[in-house]
């Protein structure tokens, strides 16, 4: 554990809660990428199996309940309990897309060849495309709510603070893993853009809006 560590949780943990606080406040999900969600909870749900078989402190331990909550009450919210606000018109990205390739990936480059560490692997491949589909569906409206811009925000923020945290392992225990730090940078990358439209216009108070696709 590190500072680097503790704010990216944090930041993460703050992510979900604006999103889940901007659905239940407003009673609305529309612009909100279900599939990105869906995605999420998978993520989540493959790499915290070992709750079942390994006791790592109690701060682990009640994080990783506490996202696979978040992330299962989102995507109920989103498909149950205000599905009619869903703008499944614009959620149009295609799933396999990104599951056919990272199930492949997962299968051929991992630690072990153990289900739990190619279900742990196949969860860091998944995280670092999860937000395609909300991206994607940002680009096709042209725009985006300010909340739903600060939800990507600290998400893109936690995972560079967990770059940061991994420079520190590095420098403290001489530790390096090369799936999650590989994965990592590639989305990272995908919330550049991002990065550079929310300080220029969302900070300034301005709507963030991208040109539509031809």
């Amino acid at each position: 554990m590190n500072v680097f560590r503790i704010l990216g949780d944090l930041s993460h943990l703050l992510a979900m809660i604006l999103l889940l606080g901007k659905i239940w406040r407003s009673k609305c999900c529309a612009g909100i990428s279900g599939k990105s969600q869906i995605l999420f909870a998978l993520v989540f749900t493959t790499r915290y199996l070992d709750l079942f078989t390994n006791f790592i402190s109690i701060y682990n331990t009640v994080m990783k309940v506490v996202f696979l909550l978040c992330a299962y009450v989102t995507v109920y919210m989103i498909y149950g309990t205000f599905r009619k606000t869903f703008d499944s018109e614009n959620d149009t990205f295609r799933l396999e897309f990104l599951l056919v390739p990272v199930i492949g990936l997962s299968f051929l480059e991992n630690y072990s060849f153990t289900p739990l560490e190619i279900l742990w692997t196949f969860s860091i491949y998944l995280e670092s495309v999860a937000i395609l589909p909300q991206l994607f569906m940002i680009s096709k409206t042209g725009e985006a709510e300010t909340i739903t811009t600060h939800y990507l925000f600290f998400l893109g923020l936690y995972r560079a603070l967990y770059l940061a945290n991994w420079i520190r392992r590095y420098q403290t225990e001489n530790f390096y893993d090369q799936i999650a730090v590989v994965s990592g940078v590639v989305q990272t990358i995908f919330y550049c853009d991002f990065f550079y439209l929310y300080v220029t216009k969302v900070l300034k108070g301005k709507k963030l809006s991208l040109p539509m696709p031809i």
